[in-house]
Formats: structure tokens, sequence, C-alpha cells
């Protein structure tokens, strides 16, 4: 009897051990709780974007072209009037219409003698307007042709499903955001850095009722490989790009893109009214 109870004192110790371990891991006993889920962003949508990989790209069509003086590649588009104040660099192609040439101001002109376009000192590239017709220039055709799939994309952009709605009530500034579309019954503030997180195959639609105010010395910045030609603004309303900010993306405007003095962007900028530059860096992303 004795020899029983030695042996069972001596199993206590180790199926104490088993006890305890079996407690903790089932969550019981003591002050343990289960581990926090990842945080997720709010919003209602269709989960169009399924896995992270966001919807296709909004297709820009002629707006790309092929880089040459026969197919143009827009790195500024617009209907009534494109202007610059002070030293402007912009890489790529401006395009005008249904706007004449006098309505590009502060560039400069020095007309091509094709007739068919101009340059300037301001832009890598070649400036086309609405009246270039002489010669037998394509360039009145070309731009009608761009200016559609740039309002023909605006339509594309505005009319996909969302993925997220009203995230931040409109302020997005500190965020980052996976890919996916993205819709604002209003304006969008950007107060501070905003950062887009995703692969150099994700997309990113932002539709948006109102403009886009982005402020003074903020940025958008890209991470995990993400590429702005697969970014896409769409705003109803003015876009306003605070004074030496930094923007990312495609942006297709109704109204009006001002970039303040000294922004930079690696962006097309497609506006169905007008775009203001001053002191600016406008790069295109490549198609």
């Amino acid at each position: 009897m004795k020899r029983t109870n030695s042996s069972i004192k001596s199993l206590s110790w180790p199926v104490a051990v088993l006890l305890a371990v079996f407690v903790t891991a089932c969550g019981g006993g003591g002050n343990a709780s289960p581990p926090k889920p990842a945080p997720t962003l709010p919003g209602a949508g269709t989960g169009l974007g399924g896995a992270g990989q966001g919807p296709s790209p909004v297709g820009l069509a002629s707006i790309i072209g092929a880089g040459t003086v026969v197919s143009p590649t827009y790195a500024v588009l617009a209907k009534t009037a494109i202007s610059t104040t002070g030293p402007t660099a912009v890489t790529g192609d401006l395009g005008l219409s249904p706007a004449a040439a006098s309505f590009f101001t502060g560039f400069a002109l020095s007309a091509d003698p094709s007739g068919c376009f101009s340059k300037s000192i301001y832009v890598t590239g070649n400036l086309y307007a609405a009246n270039y017709n002489t010669l037998g220039c394509t360039t009145p055709s070309l731009l009608t042709t761009a200016i559609g799939d740039m309002q023909t994309a605006y339509t594309d952009a505005a009319g996909r499903p969302a993925d997220f709605t009203e995230i931040g009530a409109g302020n997005i500034g500190g965020m980052t955001l996976p890919p996916g579309t993205y819709k604002w019954g209003s304006g969008v503030l950007i107060p501070s850095n905003v950062t887009l997180n995703g692969g150099a195959n994700d997309v990113w639609i932002f539709q948006i009722a109102g403009g886009i105010t982005q402020a003074s010395a903020t940025q958008v910045i890209l991470t995990g490989g993400a590429l702005p030609k697969n970014i896409f603004w769409q705003a109803a309303d003015v876009v306003s790009i605070g004074t030496t900010a930094h923007m990312e993306g495609v942006i297709l405007a109704q109204t009006q893109i001002t970039l303040k003095t000294g922004a930079t962007a690696n962006s097309r900028l497609l506006a169905q009214t007008a775009v203001n530059l001053d002191a600016n860096a406008v790069t295109q992303p490549a198609p």
C-alpha cells in the first residue's frame, strides 16, 4: 500500500504540469486573453478587390499613346486652359482641346515647323492644341479622341462597385490604405501623409463626390511596390495640391486641377476644365 501511494505521489508533479499547460492552451484560468484580430478598414461594398488585389485598372486608351508625334502620351490634358507660373518641369506631352493654343499660358511656346505642335523649355515632350491643323496635321482628331477617352475613363472610375465607403469621413491623413475601390459622398482631405501599400499589380480607385484638398508639404507615399499608373483619383470638384506637397497617381477631375508652388506629382493630370501649375515638377507614370 505504501508503494502504491509512493507511485501516485511520483506522478503528481508531471500531471500537474500537463494540466497547467492544457488549461492555459484552452484559455482557462488566470487572466489570459485571446489574441486580438488584425485591424480592418470599416466600410461597405462588394469586396470586388478580393484578397487585397484591388480592381482592374481604368483604361486610358489614347491618353497614354506611344510617345510619338503621331501618338502623344499626355502628362497633362485639359479642355479649357493649361497655365504655368515659374519654372515648371513637365515630363510628357500636353494636350488642350477644344481650346486653342492661345490658352497655353506661361510656356513660351515655340511652334514646330510641321505646324502640328509646339515646344517649350518647360516641357520634355510636345504641346498639342485643337487649332494645330495646318499642313494636314491630325492633331485635332488625336485630341478629340483623347478628350473622349478622358471622359470615358472618368465615368468608368466613378462607376466601379466600392470595396470601402466613407473611410475617415473623407479625411485620410495618416492612413495606410490597401488596394481596392474607395467611395466618398463628399470631398477628400489629405492633411498629413497617406500611404498606399500594395504590389506592382495592385490597383486603387478613389471615387470622390467632391474635390481633393492636399495640405502643403504632405505626401502620398507608395510602398510594397505600388505603382502610380495603377492609382486613380476620380474627383467631381476641384483638385488642389498644396505648396511643396507630393501626389502619386492618375487624377481624373471633372473640373480643374491646381498644383500650388513647388508641388510635385508622379501623375497624369486629366481635367475637364483647366490645369494650373506653379513651379511644379510633373512626371507622367510609365504606361
